[in-house]
């Protein structure tokens, strides 16, 4: 499984995303299923209809469900891993869809993401030392 962060659906979505190009043809050389949480579906929504419009949003809702990519999500939200990474990396800071993804990583095993967001998953470890490898290249 490959996880699959905000900055990467919304270069999809825009043609204009400095990243756009680089995340389609990510896209489609990934042969493996893409996998994302709730908090990253929401901060997608919300930045897809503030930046793109209702129709934007309505198409990534539509793509999840048809099963373009799985949704992780616990019952139970993990609160205290999710507190304890997000005092961890204060300094950037971390928010919670980022610190679902590390969540997520640690529940699958895998660092393997595609994001736009080089600085922090540069800095940020799962199992608190294995580094993420961005299969995004920076543009």
């Amino acid at each position: 499984m490959i996880i699959a962060d905000t900055g990467f659906w919304l270069a999809l979505a825009n043609r204009r995303d400095r990243y756009h190009q680089v995340s389609v043809a990510a896209l489609t050389k990934v042969r493996e299923p893409l996998i994302t949480t709730w908090p990253v579906m929401t901060e997608t929504c919300h930045l897809l209809m503030a930046r793109l419009g209702v129709d934007a949003q309505v198409a990534f809702m539509r793509s999840a469900r048809d099963g373009a990519f799985q949704i992780y999500g616990p019952s139970a939200p993990p609160l205290d891993r999710l507190s304890v990474l997000m005092d961890q990396y204060r300094q950037l800071p971390m928010d919670l869809a980022d610190a679902s993804l590390v969540v997520l990583a640690e529940e699958i095993g895998t660092g393997r993401i595609l994001s736009t967001d080089q600085r922090d998953f540069g800095v940020y470890r799962w199992k608190n030392h294995k580094p993420f490898r961005n299969l995004l290249p920076r543009v």
